[in-house]
């Protein structure tokens, strides 16, 4: 493949992800980075000092454009103090700066908040939560390792509202072990009635270096997965909730705009333990992808270097690496955004489209490139061609 050599100034949006590793118990099933740690002993003043020696490192990565997003993940965010958030938030508007209408998203665990907690964060300047439910059954919260109970999950929501936040997210998994499809949509129903703005419902999956890998649990039937798809899917649309992302729904002008910038194939900047980047450069244009240190020890110790990985996205790989992440939205995205924020000629990847779009795994219709309901059915596969 052979780059466009026609200047191109206008860059993608700019979000920023801040990293918080600690848990207070890792999950059997998460394979992010997270480590447990009594919150008590969390060095939020080392943590801080060392999150700013790397915003400092890369604010100049930004080429001037303010931040549409940031996102506190982890981990558990709110374990830090909300003193400690805002301290972070003013260092990016210092540094970087935000846009008018930036999106400013914690993670929350109902096990590490009540109402206070929240009050604090929208203080600080925090204007939308995602709060960790994952389901409201006392019995799968505790075979998912999860430190809240079904109580807590409930009252989440009315505290987060009480705080004054008007915008959050519920995160809800589905496909449990033992879980019936009655289950699962008591849990979504139940999500629904708390009446977030938002939805991340997703099926589990087994990841390596979990300890459900090590020990896997007993699953339910790919039948029974497949009808708590149809049926959720179903009951999340007469309720309000658009799926515009392969696991994501929101109400009416709710959508996560963090998100909607990776899967737009924008540009972030991840600062903390083990956070990922991926910056367009200009003169001459490139994207970079960045990894930062991910052992929290090796990441505090200021005489080890804050960037473990960096690395060009090379030419042939730029066509997997704009379509694993356009891919997943349900609208898609304008055919000409390939050719604008990949640097490569449309017309080279155009065969392999045509022979997609024959098989029925996606459509271009307006001048918008998007997946088909039978392409997200088998994304992995369509995702498969763009792999040299």
């Amino acid at each position: 493949m052979t780059e466009i050599t026609t200047p191109r100034t206008h860059l993608p949006s700019l979000s920023a992800y801040v990293h918080v590793p600690w848990c207070v118990r890792k999950c059997p099933y998460c394979d992010f980075n997270s480590h447990a740690l009594d919150p008590g002993q969390i060095p939020e003043t080392e943590y801080l000092a060392r999150l700013f020696e790397d915003l400092q490192q890369d604010a100049s990565l930004a080429l001037g454009r303010p931040l549409r997003s940031v996102f506190f993940g982890g981990g558990t965010p709110s374990l830090l103090s909300p003193s400690a958030i805002g301290q972070i938030l003013a260092e990016l508007e210092r540094r970087i700066g935000f846009s008018d209408d930036c999106e400013i998203t914690l993670e929350a665990n109902p096990g590490t908040v009540d109402e206070s907690h929240f009050r604090g964060f929208r203080d600080a300047g925090v204007n939308r939560l995602s709060i960790g439910i994952q389901s409201f059954n006392d019995a799968h919260l505790q075979r998912l390792g999860r430190i809240h109970d079904r109580n807590q999950a409930l009252h989440a929501g009315d505290r987060a509202r009480a705080a004054g936040f008007d915008n959050f997210n519920l995160d809800l998994m589905h496909g449990l072990p033992d879980q019936t499809e009655a289950d699962a949509l008591a849990d979504l129903n139940q999500a629904i009635a708390l009446n977030p703005s938002h939805l991340s419902w997703y099926q589990l999956t087994i990841e390596p270096n979990t300890e459900f890998y090590r020990k896997p649990p007993a699953l339910p039937e790919d039948d029974t997965l497949w009808s708590i798809q149809e049926a959720g899917q179903a009951r999340l649309s007469e309720a309000g909730f658009s799926q515009y992302e392969v696991s994501a729904y929101a109400q009416p002008g709710k959508r996560c705009q963090h998100n909607l910038n990776y899967w737009g194939y924008g540009d972030y900047i991840g600062i903390g333990p083990g956070a990922h980047g991926k910056v367009t450069r200009t003169s001459p244009f490139d994207i970079l992808r960045t990894r930062k240190t991910r052992l929290p020890k090796d990441y505090l110790n200021r005489d080890r270097l804050l960037i473990r990985h960096e690395e060009r996205v090379a030419i042939e790989d730029r066509p997997f690496d704009y379509f694993i992440n356009t891919l997943r939205l349900v609208e898609g995205r304008p055919a000409n955004e390939f050719s604008r924020l990949t640097g490569l000629a449309w017309a080279e990847i155009e065969p392999t489209l045509i022979s997609l779009r024959d098989q029925g795994l996606l459509e271009w219709e307006g001048g918008s490139l998007r997946t088909t309901d039978q392409g997200f059915l088998y994304l992995n596969d369509l995702l498969a061609h763009w792999l040299t």
